[in-house]
């Protein structure tokens, strides 16, 4: 085991996700390692510069974890990913990305399953999505659905400057927000507009009220 390399090391992690999943290491400046998956492939190699606009070159320069849609203007390819900085000595060193196709671009709605078929909520008009008993209930303006996909997915998929995920079974659509209530242990309840309490956990208290301004 003491002869494992990075390299070694980060095959196998990368063999522990999803096919649909490329992983990306880079340092400061640069790319240090790339694994490709099935469904996309960004072209980095080790070595290539950390572009702006990438969720890499945020995660570096913001110190926070990054999750957000990127369009084909950077690789050629729009894509979903999510950056975690690595830190060492007090600083930023480096980031860890996961990067999925992009499978709404250009789109503008949710697409809930109904009884009869399916229909399609535009974004503006969700209010929240929520998980309970393993499905994902859509909340609209008048209308309530079920997706197959779980919020993990709708986390790439939804644009980040409406939805924020505040709770392990919710995401809120932030121009629904009537009221933010302080609760107990550093935690907060929302208000929705159409009368509906939701909950932000301490797990994600801090990276909601960074992402609100309060």
């Amino acid at each position: 085991m003491e002869h494992l390399t990075n390299r070694a090391l980060l095959n196998v992690v990368g063999e522990l996700f999803s096919d649909e999943l490329s992983i990306a290491v880079a340092n400061k400046d640069t790319y240090i390692y790339y694994r490709p998956s099935k469904r996309i492939d960004l072209k980095i190699k080790p070595g290539d510069p950390v572009k702006e606009g990438t969720i890499a070159h945020k995660a570096l320069n913001t110190g926070q974890h990054v999750s957000e849609f990127i369009d084909r203007n950077i690789f050629g390819v729009p894509y979903h990913g999510m950056a975690a900085p690595i830190e060492g000595n007090g600083e930023v060193e480096g980031c860890v990305m996961a990067i999925s196709p992009a499978l709404t671009e250009g789109k503008s709605v949710i697409t809930v399953k109904t009884a009869d078929g399916w229909r399609p909520l535009p974004f503006d008009d969700v209010k929240y999505l929520e998980v309970k008993a393993r499905k994902t209930y859509v909340i609209a303006d008048g209308y309530t659905g079920t997706h197959k996909y779980p919020l993990q997915s709708f986390e790439y998929m939804l644009p980040r400057e409406l939805f924020v995920r505040c709770h392990r079974s919710f995401i809120v659509n932030v121009q629904h927000i009537r009221e933010i209530f302080p609760d107990t242990h550093s935690t907060f309840v929302l208000e929705m507009d159409d009368g509906a309490h939701v909950p932000v956990s301490q797990t994600y208290a801090s990276y909601f009220r960074k992402l609100l301004g309060f």
